[in-house]
């Protein structure tokens, strides 16, 4: 019988397994994911705001998500610098402010490695809520929006064209990412959230003739590295964040051995 903790930290898992899977097919098909990096980054300044305020750490972080992500979109139409220079400076300089600011607010006994690397087995049943209720959420607005995502990932400027609204749909997409990475900061911690979105939809891509096959086979995927990776931390008391996202970098490593191999052939 498994302990309420493990169960927690499973249902969790698996529910932000299904909420990223779609999302991270659409961050690899657009090459988007230093953006998405840059945001979980930001969102070190959120837990700095939760401390502040004494707030909720998930809400906290979702107000600094979606405010990074609109900053992002507004230096995106700039033509100063590239965006990749841009995305550089807020990336590095949202992670110095915030590891500052958390320090500055905690004290020298903060946990930052907790932070950093989240703790899928303090999840409770409040962060369930936030997961399952904000992951239906996304899912939904998602379903609403998944064409012009798609028509904006195959060919922005024939999209455009057709009378697609790029920069609307852009916005929504960024506003789903920055909850997604609101809600599964607590489970993987900043530096991991990202390659939850990306690796299993990467470990999917060689075998996915169209995009809906993605998405179910890395959601397929995810929940694999979620089970193995949770079995392996049980055993062996490694951070079942870190443990889960091995398993998943594994699985994409073998994944695109094999296709490689294939096409060898």
């Amino acid at each position: 019988m498994l302990e309420p903790f493990v169960l927690r930290a499973l249902a969790a898992a698996i529910g932000l397994a299904i909420v990223a899977a779609p999302l991270g097919a659409l961050v690899v098909w657009q090459r988007m994911a230093y953006f998405g990096e840059t945001m979980a980054q930001a969102s070190l300044l959120g837990v700095a705001l939760s401390l502040a305020t004494q707030q909720s750490l998930t809400l906290s972080v979702l107000v600094v998500a979606v405010l990074a992500a609109l900053l992002i979109l507004l230096l995106s139409e700039q033509r100063l610098l590239p965006l990749d220079s841009v995305l550089g400076l807020l990336h590095h300089g949202s992670l110095a402010a915030g590891v500052i600011a958390t320090a500055a607010l905690a004290g020298p006994s903060v946990d930052l490695l907790g932070y950093l690397f989240g703790d899928i087995f303090a999840v409770t049943e409040t962060d369930l809520l936030w997961i399952y209720g904000g992951g239906a959420v996304v899912l939904g607005v998602v379903a609403i929006v998944w064409q012009p995502l798609l028509r904006l990932a195959v060919h922005r400027e024939l999209a455009i064209a057709e009378g697609v609204p790029g920069r609307a749909v852009k916005a929504v997409f960024m506003l789903l990412l920055a909850m997604t990475i609101a809600i599964a900061i607590k489970i993987l911690g900043i530096l991991l959230v990202i390659a939850f979105l990306i690796v299993p939809a990467s470990a999917a891509r060689p075998f996915a003739r169209t995009p809906e096959r993605m998405v179910a086979l890395a959601a397929v995927v995810a929940v694999i590295g979620v089970l193995i990776g949770l079995e392996i931390s049980s055993r062996s008391d490694a951070p079942g964040g870190p443990a889960i996202v091995l398993v998943l970098a594994l699985i994409a490593l073998l994944s695109l051995t094999i296709a490689s191999v294939r096409r060898g052939g």
